[in-house]
C-alpha cells in the first residue's frame, strides 16, 4: 500500500515563503518520479514541478525562478519550496508520484492548501 502524506501548507502574505512537504510509503520512492501538481477552483490539476529519481528537475513557467523541487531518499520526501509567493499561486497543492517504466503507476496524495493573501 503506497500513500503520499502532504503538509506545509498555509495562509501566507504575497511576497512569502512555504515549503511544503511529501513523505512516501511503501517501496516506490527510489523508482519514482514526483511530483508537485495544483489545482486552483474552477481550473484543471497543472503540474507545477517535477524530479526524477536521478536528481532530474522540471519547472512550469510560472515556477521558475521562485520555486525549487527537492526530494531526500533517506527521508522518502520530496519537498516543494515556494518563494515570492504570489495570489495566483492559491491552490490546492497535491504530491505525485509515478514511473513511465514498466509496470508503470501513478499515485496521489490528499492535497494541502495553499492561500495566498494579504
Amino acid at each position: 500500500q503506497v500513500q503520499l502524506v502532504e503538509s506545509g501548507g498555509g495562509l501566507v502574505q504575497p511576497g512569502g515563503s512555504l515549503r511544503l512537504s511529501c513523505a512516501a510509503s511503501g517501496s516506490i520512492f527510489s523508482r519514482s518520479r514526483m511530483g508537485w501538481y495544483r489545482q486552483a477552483p474552477g481550473k484543471e490539476r497543472e503540474l507545477v514541478a517535477r524530479i526524477t529519481s536521478s536528481g532530474s528537475t522540471y519547472y512550469a513557467d510560472s515556477a521558475k525562478g521562485r520555486f525549487s523541487i527537492s526530494r531526500d531518499s533517506a527521508k522518502n520526501s520530496v519537498y516543494l519550496q515556494m518563494n515570492s509567493l504570489k495570489p495566483e499561486d492559491t491552490a490546492v497543492y497535491y504530491c505525485n508520484a509515478d514511473t513511465v517504466a514498466s509496470p508503470t503507476y501513478t499515485y496521489w496524495g490528499q492535497g494541502t492548501q495553499v492561500t495566498v493573501s494579504s
